[in-house]
């Protein structure tokens, strides 16, 4: 893989990650842009000791473009977009709009979009395994340098897909927090984490979860030589499934090459269940929860990809409703071991 990095005509960073070691990437942005927007603001919730970002500029951000003007598209010679390539094989640049940054005043951190593909009609489930390699690859890359940012804490790569999920951009893409605080949900993981070692002289809460699950097999979905796909026992959304590496590791980055090779396969595999399950494009959120980059308790981690959607039949979807969205407590009309044999038949 080749990697070019090169500045947007308003001092964003975008870097390629190119599949031929000849390919170049010398075209400059041709654009006159203003500057990027100033920090969001971080406010402190001192009622439940959590973070919320405040960012006004975003309202103005690109929403749900025709085609003809997607600026995720790579340019052409009658119009500049985010990509000044009239072609790439991934590409990753800083968010124009970001929830998250470093720039003046702002409380820290750092927003990425990753484009999958130059093909605006694709999907990460049309990708090829070696695609899929790619964008790991480039993933691992990116969580790697902002995890050495000064204030970044935790390195989150996701997707949301679809319309009912509220993506603003068409184009297969997806996006790259680098937090300055850990969220509230990695911070409840590594306390349930390391209660279960102080009980249990060391061992990894994950891996003994996943050990559970691949033995008893009623909520396995997939699994391969390396990974392992199943729903949760207490999936919070209709169609939830967890696919994580048998071997712990705390991030991306930490995968060896077979793992590397080995996901792609096995994720496309899923993905295109979850189309199947209702013969029609699902909306979806793709999470990666990695290890925190210098907390005491990383390694108390353990990397797994957590995918779900809101669709809970073909013609309804779940709102989070009052005990989700005012309590925290989810309220699931899907049992566990229903969405898991379903999702099996799937394939």
């Amino acid at each position: 893989m080749k990697r070019t990095v090169t500045e947007l005509a308003d001092g964003r960073q975008l870097i390629y990650f190119d599949e031929r070691d000849d390919a170049v990437r010398e075209g400059p942005d041709r654009r006159v842009l203003p500057p990027p927007p100033p920090g969001s603001q971080l406010r402190y919730d001192a009622l439940v000791d959590e973070w919320v970002a405040v960012a006004a500029h975003r309202q103005e951000r690109t929403f749900l473009p025709a085609e003809t003007d997607c600026p995720l598209c790579p340019s052409t010679p009658d119009r500049s977009t985010e990509i000044p390539a009239y072609d790439y094989d991934v590409a990753v640049f800083e968010n124009r709009f970001p929830a998250l940054s470093d720039r003046g005043d702002g409380g820290g951190g750092r927003c990425e979009v990753v484009c999958f593909t130059a093909d605006h009609g694709a999907s990460f489930s049309t990708l090829s395994p070696g695609r899929v390699r790619t964008v790991l690859d480039a993933l691992a890359d990116r969580t790697v340098e902002l995890g050495e940012l000064p204030r970044v804490e935790q390195v989150f790569c996701f997707e949301n897909r679809g319309v009912e999920i509220g993506v603003t951009l068409h184009h297969p893409h997806g996006q790259i927090y680098a937090y300055p605080f850990l969220p509230p949900r990695t911070r409840a993981m590594l306390a349930a984490a390391r209660r279960h070692a102080e009980r249990t002289g060391g061992r990894n809460l994950y891996a003994d979860v996943l050990a559970d699950e691949r033995e008893a097999g009623v909520r396995v979905v997939a699994a391969n030589a390396h990974w392992t796909a199943y729903v949760p026992a207490a999936a919070r959304w209709p169609f939830e499934v967890h696919l994580a590496p048998h071997r712990p590791v705390p991030d991306i980055p930490a995968l060896d090459e077979a793992e590397r090779d080995a996901f792609g396969p096995i994720y496309l595999d899923l993905l295109r269940r979850f189309d199947a399950l209702f013969d029609q494009p699902m909306p979806y959120v793709s999470a990666w929860h990695q290890a925190p980059v210098r907390d005491v308790d990383r390694e108390l981690g353990h990397l797994h990809l957590q995918l779900f959607s809101i669709r809970r039949a073909a013609d309804r979807l779940k709102y989070l409703a009052g005990s989700e969205s005012a309590m925290g407590v989810f309220i699931n009309d899907v049992p566990p071991e229903r969405a898991a044999e379903l999702l099996r038949r799937a394939g």
